[in-house]
């Protein structure tokens, strides 16, 4: 397996790293690059920008309005926007729901719901995750009852991530009773207007609202917003969470932090000497990068798979597992490396309580409530637990 670029890919990679360059906003490219918060118009701004020029489905085949890129130009074009910061495209709509409807879904579905993800004008939530039903995903409770034409959905999400601007949200039911709950599990597409759709706020440690609750009280759907058949919906999900786990391991991403990280490590001093000189330090911010190097070569072999037509398998759990824990320790590091500047919650804390005056480097604001937030990438996506278990039985055949 061959896992240089080619002159064509080369030559696409430096097409794109001149696009982005020139077209990320200003404003936005300095909080990506800074870590700070990025916002609901920073993240659909972009997506127009791209939407304009015909990268708006960097994923999706032509037939769907999308680039057609294979998976190599796929990933060329994420590290060069992560690279150059800009923020990430949210995945509900095109990475997650929206293979789904192209793969699953009707002729009618695809027309009506795939247009208005590829421009942005459709902003999706995923309904997986209940209150005891994360892992267990197949555990979970929320109820469809075919009523004629309609189904009437009972039941609660949560830790629904950006719930609060979404207009739509995809949801697995259960729509029948089965002594394999796998087996009665139905994929609905949930108007967030309609009446019995409640969304509530989870408050996190630093303040901010990321997640949410999504209650669903007789609420009804249309039949036809059902995709494929009724209770094979764990089917759908799986397809899903295949290429959710792949997405996951954000190689682009961490390359950012990991530079960002030795930016600061340099402007931090221990004994006079920048701390990036210290000889502990340097060998954790060393075996992070070497990691980093292995989870690249991995993630381009399973692209490399996907472009000769072959679905993510297992492989999709390693890539999930290493690339969550290194951003995990990227974020470690990144607090340890500024001491105890790396404290308080927000940038407003780094205030002395007297004069109002600044303290401490302003890059160290964000990085405790990061260093939190990032918990959750072990968890998401399928626990990292759960992942070794499909390791196990898949690869090793334990």
């Amino acid at each position: 397996m061959d896992l240089s670029f080619t002159r064509e890919e080369l030559a696409f990679r430096d097409e794109v790293r001149a696009f982005v360059e020139t077209n990320i906003p200003a404003d936005t490219r300095r909080k990506v690059l800074e870590g700070l918060e990025i916002s609901h118009e920073d993240t659909s701004r972009w997506h127009q920008i791209l939407h304009r020029h015909g990268w708006g489905g960097p994923n999706w085949p032509r037939e769907f309005g999308g680039t057609g890129w294979d998976p190599i130009r796929q990933y060329i074009f994420e590290e060069e926007s992560a690279a150059a910061g800009a923020p990430r495209l949210l995945p509900f709509g095109l990475k997650m729901v929206g293979p789904v409807i192209m793969r699953f879904g009707n002729a009618a579905q695809q027309k009506r719901f795939l247009p208005r993800i590829l421009s942005g004008d459709d902003w999706w939530a995923q309904g997986y995750s209940e209150p005891g039903s994360g892992s267990d995903l197949a555990s979970l409770k929320t109820r469809a009852e075919r009523k004629g034409e309609r189904y009437v959905v009972n039941g609660q999400k949560t830790w629904i991530t950006l719930a609060q601007y979404a207009n739509w949200i995809f949801c697995l039911v259960r729509t029948k009773a089965t002594e394999k709950p796998q087996t009665g599990i139905s994929f609905l597409l949930i108007d967030m207007k309609s009446p019995g759709v409640t969304v509530r706020p989870i408050t996190l440690l630093d303040g901010s609202r990321e997640v949410n609750e999504v209650w669903l009280e007789d609420a009804e759907v249309p039949v036809e917003n059902l995709v494929g058949e009724e209770n094979s919906g764990w089917t759908y999900a799986k397809f899903l969470l295949g290429h959710e786990r792949t997405n996951i391991a954000g190689v682009g991403a961490s390359k950012r932090e990991l530079e960002r990280l030795k930016r600061i490590a340099g402007k931090e001093r221990k004994n006079g000497r920048p701390l990036l000189e210290d000889a502990t330090f340097a060998a954790r911010v060393a075996q992070v990068e070497v990691d980093l190097m292995a989870l690249e070569i991995t993630n381009l072999r399973v692209i490399s798979a996907e472009a000769e037509r072959r679905a993510p398998g297992p492989e999709a759990s390693l890539l999930k597992i290493k690339g969550t824990e290194i951003q995990q320790a990227i974020s470690e590091l990144l607090m340890q490396a500024v001491g105890p500047f790396a404290l308080p919650f927000r940038r407003e804390a780094m205030r002395d309580r007297f004069s109002g005056e600044a303290v401490g480097p302003a890059y160290a604001a964000t990085l405790a409530a990061a260093y939190l937030n990032m918990r959750k990438a072990s968890i998401y996506g399928g626990s990292n637990e759960i992942q070794k278990n499909i390791i196990a039985q898949t690869i090793l055949g334990l």
